[in-house]
């Protein structure tokens, strides 16, 4: 399956038409950079103490091609410096979902980050994401790893 050639967007209300749309830093990025995008009451940004989590609005309603799904992911850059990771890692926003997109942000630090509006705050993956047929059977067939998990593979 190749890459969806178009997701389309549309700014919630109340939201900040002036923040970009999701985008690449680079031309070799797999994730697009999501912004905060806060209503008015709000455009002073958060303070997220450590050990909490909150929403962050995002101002986008995607439209994403059936058959695709876009996943919502950390920016390593924000958990390495300042410990901020997402909740839910990653987020599915699925083809049939018409909401905002808003990312589940949580202080793993020991130090109140502050996320303002406009900052990046994840990135999101265009992933396809066919639906399968499940069926219910006596028997599956054997591996050479077999039921192993959790470590079975080797340390690490």
């Amino acid at each position: 399956m190749t890459q969806p050639t178009q997701i389309r967007i549309k700014r919630s209300e109340g939201s900040d038409h002036s923040i970009p749309l999701p985008s690449y830093a680079t031309p070799g990025a797999a994730g697009a950079d999501l912004r905060a995008n806060f209503t008015a009451e709000l455009r002073q940004g958060i303070d997220l103490q450590p050990g909490a989590r909150a929403l962050i609005p995002t101002g986008l309603i995607l439209e994403i091609p059936a058959g695709w799904e876009v996943q919502v992911r950390p920016r390593s850059g924000l958990a390495l410096k300042h410990g901020i990771g997402l909740v839910n890692a990653p987020g599915t926003i699925d083809s049939d979902y018409r909401g905002m997109l808003g990312v589940i942000l949580i202080n793993l630090g020991d130090q109140t980050f502050h996320v303002a509006h406009g900052d990046r705050i994840a990135q999101m993956v265009a992933a396809p994401a066919p639906q399968v047929t499940f069926l219910e059977v006596g028997q599956v067939d054997a591996t050479p790893r077999g039921a192993g998990g959790f470590g079975s593979t080797g340390a690490g």
